[in-house]
């Protein structure tokens, strides 16, 4: 894998060790919002000017938008410039992931079209204020499981020295102050055949909200409406900022007994939630909770063609039987561009459990979302590849999936998640207090 050089600075303080958990961070931040991206990305494209400059992204919807019919295709004219499959891989190699690689090996049908790359990744103004304001004096829990000295930012560490200051970009990231997602899951068997699970999720960030908590990273409430024999689950996490300080606070309404009850395993990797064995609770949205079980390396930034600007994927005049398909999604509804991303590598700690030994993310320089991952089983094979179809929500501004993928390799089975053709509208920035995310509301909820 060919990686582009981190900094002389990322370099030396890598030399550091874990000394770097100690100290806030030691960077030039007056290059974010000048040659860098108010988020830390670079805002110059590349030199063979494949990837173009950053010039804001696209914060708003265009004249005449209707979240009732989906999200308006800005770049609906374009062709694909080169469709990579199994015969041709081996050329691009160097711009895509192993689990990709696999991918192609195994199914002849999947395939990458590559679109021109348009960098639409955009945020709220609060975030890109924030972000330069608190990064200087932010820095880590004891061994890197939680943040010090965070108000309001997303992005706390706008310019990473090591791979847990991407992973926790990623988590932290913004989806718009709160979002409100109707979406549908599935759980594909080896012939292709599915059942639909449908779900309500909630997320509002402690830092858009009037009430918060102390010590609150986000309150998230999952509602499941379908199918029947599950319909009437709720799930609430409270999930800490410091994990040193205080591990993350879940709950469930089971509405067979009709009450709720502490939850501790939702985190890590219970399996997750409707997903017939297919995901771990921090599989959702790509990788989520406390990263204390991995050693997280910082392996640098590369050229990758990542699932990005899938708005074909959000039209509302798509089925769900138009999208699943035997073995992977259709690969012509998906439209992938080369971007930088940076890459981290998280091996799991001597002594911790976790069925993934090892995971390999692919995390977007512009958003800080995953778009790709590769996790390996305790023999260190490959076993789940997973996708994101990255698009931008411009009406919220956030940089979201419009659709989620996990391929199991070994049961050759997939899971789908985070759908929306067929539901109602995503609602992003609305305003809830903590009594939204109480256990009492969880109760109601329920019934």
């Amino acid at each position: 894998m060919k990686l582009m050089k981190i900094t002389q600075l990322a370099v030396s303080l890598a030399m550091l060790g874990t000394a770097v958990t100690a100290n806030a961070q030691s960077a030039d931040f007056s290059k974010l919002g000048t040659t860098l991206t108010p988020v830390g990305a670079e805002k110059a494209g590349n030199a063979a000017g494949t990837i173009p400059a950053w010039n804001g992204g696209i914060s708003k919807p265009p004249a005449g938008f209707d979240p009732n019919k989906g999200y308006v295709d800005p770049f609906a004219a374009d062709k694909p410039t080169l469709t990579i499959t199994a015969a041709n891989m081996e050329q691009y190699k160097d711009k895509l992931a192993p689990g990709q690689m696999e991918m192609m090996k195994r199914y002849p049908t999947y395939k990458i079209n590559v679109y021109p790359t348009q960098r639409t990744a955009a945020y709220r103004a609060d975030v890109y204020k924030f972000a330069k304001e608190e990064a200087a004096g932010i820095k880590l829990a004891e061994g890197g499981n939680g943040i010090l000295n965070l108000k309001s930012s997303n992005v706390p560490f706008p310019i990473p020295t090591e791979g847990i200051h991407v992973i926790w970009n990623h988590i932290m990231r913004d989806l718009g102050g709160s979002i409100t997602r109707h979406s549908a899951d599935f759980p594909v068997q080896t012939n292709g055949s599915f059942t639909v699970g449908k779900r309500t999720e909630t997320i509002s960030y402690a830092a858009y909200m009037a009430d918060p908590e102390p010590n609150r990273i986000f309150y998230y409430l999952n509602q499941t409406t379908a199918p029947a024999n599950a319909a009437g689950e709720v799930a609430l996490v409270h999930e800490p900022l410091n994990q040193v300080q205080e591990p993350r606070l879940a709950w469930q309404y089971n509405p067979g007994q009709r009450r709720v009850i502490r939850a501790p395993e939702l985190a890590y990797d219970s399996p997750g939630i409707g997903a017939d064995g297919l995901r771990t609770n921090d599989d959702f949205n790509a990788y989520n909770g406390a990263p204390d079980r991995y050693n997280w390396k910082l392996v640098g930034k590369k050229e990758m063609y990542v699932a990005y600007n899938n708005y074909k994927l959000t039209s509302k005049a798509l089925k769900y039987n138009d999208i699943i398909k035997t073995n992977h999604v259709n690969s012509d509804l998906l439209r992938y561009e080369l971007h930088r991303v940076w890459v981290v590598e998280g091996t799991l700690k001597p002594g911790a459990r976790h069925i993934y030994s090892k995971r390999v993310f692919y995390v977007d320089e512009d958003s800080w979302a995953i778009l790709h991952g590769d996790q390996y089983d305790a023999r260190g094979g490959l076993w789940r590849v997973r996708e994101v179809f990255g698009v931008q929500f411009y009406d919220a501004p956030t940089f979201g999936p419009a659709g989620e993928v996990i391929y199991d390799l070994q049961a050759r089975r997939y899971l789908v998640n985070a759908l929306t053709n067929e539901e109602k509208p995503i609602e992003f920035g609305k305003k809830y207090t903590t009594a939204d995310f109480s256990t009492a509301a969880l109760r109601r909820m329920g019934r």
